[in-house]
Parts: structure tokens; C-alpha cells; sequence
């Protein structure tokens, strides 16, 4: 499993119709092959940044997979314009969980 983390930073005053265009688009990411799940945070400390964490099966599941299909398009239209800048995007896998 690999997992996507994203840290997406919203335009002020934004947040709450960007919360409401990511329940929209959560069918189209959650559509994609190799897809497992996701999880939005909210940042306590920074106003308007959130965490946007995807585990998929493989990282070409998302590199290559979901960047290049059509739907990869439809998800950034509807909660692209909300970005005030790029989101930050890396790739993690697993060394070690512990609890809950």
C-alpha cells in the first residue's frame, strides 16, 4: 500500500465551499483503479491548509493510473479552484505502525 500525502493550502474564505466540492469529487478519486481509500484534515494551526491522504494499491496506481485518466481532470476542475497554491504531493510507505 502506498500513501499519498498532499497538503493542499485553500484560498481564505474558501474553506467551507472547498469541504463541500471534496465530498463532491470523493466519487470520481474513489472510482480509480488501484484506489483504497481517503482522509481529509483540517490543519489546527494554519487557517485554510488541509492534509489529503489517499493510500492506493501501488504508486502507479496514482502516478500513472489516475494523473492520466480523464478523471484525474475531473477531480482537479472541481476542487482545483480552490488551491491559492500547487499542492505539495509525496509518496509513503509503510515501516511501522503502532495503536490505533
Amino acid at each position: 500500500m502506498i500513501l499519498e500525502a498532499a497538503v493542499l493550502q485553500v484560498k481564505a474564505g474558501e474553506e467551507s465551499a472547498f469541504e463541500a466540492a471534496m465530498v463532491k469529487a470523493a466519487p470520481v478519486i474513489a472510482g480509480a483503479a488501484g484506489y483504497l481509500s481517503h482522509e481529509l484534515r483540517r490543519c489546527v494551526e494554519t487557517p485554510g491548509r488541509y492534509l489529503l491522504l489517499v493510500r492506493w494499491g501501488t504508486l502507479e496506481a496514482h502516478t500513472v493510473g489516475f494523473r492520466g485518466s480523464p478523471a484525474f481532470g475531473e477531480w482537479r476542475a472541481i476542487i482545483g479552484p480552490y488551491f491559492a497554491s500547487a499542492p505539495v504531493v509525496e509518496h509513503y510507505e509503510g515501516v511501522l505502525e503502532w495503536g490505533e
